[in-house]
């Protein structure tokens, strides 16, 4: 790993490195684009306001949404797997760095989505099994509550114990400390679902 091989102090620059290029893929507004491909309404104009794709999928428009989901996963995907070959704490860096992009996009004013398919996308990355059980999780969770929000709590809190339960404990922290900032930006949506008036899959808000 590049920290054995040079030393934490020598390999820091690069891991602030990946962090950053990280940063950078992740911070693409990718809901946004697709709104202007498609010739759909500015997502933060309607509904949560955030650019992501279920509130892509607030237009009404499934394939915008399908698309926004694919490349905001993909965001998080691909830094992770271009900086494996620089090692574990690389990757991870590079994984955390596209989830605060996603999150906080400096071109946007830092205001972006609430990033789980980035989420998912960087626990694919870092151990694949892990991530596809993350996904499962997602799926079952919307299967059966029909509420994006839900789904996403549920399948972030499961992905450090799918990474504990596979023993990659290099993951785990990063993984927490990100799935602690999911919860945040749904402080709202957890307050919601407390109250019974959560939007489901699909529906206008």
């Amino acid at each position: 790993m590049l920290h054995e091989i040079m030393g934490l102090d020598r390999a820091l620059p690069w891991l602030i490195g990946a962090l950053s290029c990280g940063y950078l893929i992740g911070s693409i507004p990718v809901g946004l684009l697709i709104a202007q491909i498609f010739g759909l309404p500015d997502p933060r104009t309607i509904g949560s306001g955030n650019i992501g794709a279920t509130n892509v999928l607030r237009t009404g428009n499934r394939a915008a949404a399908a698309a926004t989901l694919l490349l905001d996963g993909l965001k998080g995907l691909v830094p992770v797997i271009l900086f494996l070959s620089w090692g574990d704490l690389a990757a991870q860096m590079a994984g955390a760095g596209a989830f605060i992009g996603h999150c906080f996009p400096v071109w946007l004013r830092f205001r972006g989505g609430k990033g789980v398919a980035t989420f998912l996308g960087v626990v694919l990355g870092l151990y694949f099994p892990a991530g596809a059980l993350t996904c499962l999780t997602w799926l079952v969770a919307a299967g059966i509550f029909r509420i994006s929000s839900a789904a996403a709590l549920a399948s972030s809190f499961s992905a450090a114990i799918w990474l504990a339960v596979f023993e990659r404990w290099e993951a785990v922290l990063v993984v927490a400390l990100i799935t602690v900032i999911v919860w945040i930006r749904h402080s709202a949506n957890i307050r919601r679902l407390l109250d019974g008036t959560e939007p489901r899959i699909g529906q206008k808000k």
